[in-house]
Formats: C-alpha cells, sequence, structure tokens
C-alpha cells in the first residue's frame, strides 16, 4: 500500500528498548490497531511500525480520510493500553533518544544536559527529532545532528 509523503506521523519513544520478540509483539499489535483504526465511522489508511526497538510510530494517509480528535484520541489510549501491558513510559517527551554509534539510547533530560556537557553529546551526535509530522519529514529529518535539530533551541548551541 503507498501512503504520501504528506501521510500524518505520530512518534511514541519508549524509555527503554523493547527485546526483539516485545517488538514483534507490538508490531503486530500496531497493525492490527492500524488496520481496524477509525475516524467518525470512516476506515483510515493507516500503517505502523516499530523502529530500532524502540519507537512506535503510526502513519495516516488523510487522502482517504483525516483523523479526527476522537480517532487521535482512540491512538492515545492505545498507547496508553501498551504502556501499562510492557511496562514502559511512552509519553516522557523529555526522554532524549540519540545515537552512540550504532545503538539508539535515551536519557532522561538531566542525564542527557550532563552528557552534553561533558562532551559525550556532541553538534554531531545524531538525536531523534520525534516531532516531525508527516512522512517526509521522518525520512529526512527526524535522525539529524544535534546541531540540526530542535535540542539547541532547550539546551544550548555546543560550541565543540
Amino acid at each position: 500500500m503507498q501512503f504520501s509523503e504528506h501521510s500524518r506521523v505520530w512518534i511514541y519513544q519508549s524509555d527503554k528498548e523493547l527485546t526483539d520478540e516485545q517488538a514483534t509483539d507490538l508490531h503486530d499489535l500496531l497493525n492490527k490497531f492500524a488496520t481496524s483504526w477509525t475516524a467518525h465511522n470512516h476506515q483510515l489508511k493507516a500503517k505502523a511500525e516499530v523502529r530500532y526497538n524502540r519507537f512506535l510510530i503510526l502513519i495516516v494517509d488523510e487522502s482517504q480520510a483525516g483523523a479526527s480528535g476522537c480517532s487521535i484520541d482512540k491512538s492515545v489510549n492505545f498507547m496508553k493500553q501498551i504502556e501499562q501491558h510492557y511496562g514502559i513510559n511512552l509519553f516522557d517527551r523529555f526522554n532524549m533518544a540519540y545515537r552512540d554509534g550504532e545503538k539508539v539510547l535515551s536519557a532522561p533530560r538531566h542525564e542527557f544536559e550532563e552528557m552534553l556537557r561533558s562532551g559525550k553529546i556532541n553538534a554531531q551526535t545524531i538525536v531523534f527529532n520525534n516531532l516531525v509530522h508527516d512522512l517526509q519529514q521522518l525520512d529526512t529529518k527526524w535522525e539529524v545532528p544535534y546541531s540540526e535539530s530542535w535540542h539547541p533551541q532547550l539546551f544550548g548551541v555546543l560550541s565543540h
């Protein structure tokens, strides 16, 4: 199924890495949700992904039917059920994800700030911009160097 590059995207980041088994189970659960997701009794053209055993991504191509407030509420409630079942936090917006080599890690805001101060995270460190809002941005602006992300607005510009 082809999705427009303007399809809406919602990214939920787990505060801890999921096991391969959990990621597979979640992928199945998310796809079941996506295929039954409706807005005002209209089927949404939706799909879901699990990336890096850490990010749960919902995608809706609104060319068929637009996601409404009620349908978005359904997805949030679904994600809250996943949180409880898997013992993870998907709604902590100050849990920062970044790459350390090939690994995708995350840290609470205070730890992230400490890693910035110590130089463990620098201007070239790849960070994840979970604020992207469509598929095109997911492909081009989701994984970016710290210096090109929104992070410097919150934490400050790095000199290294």
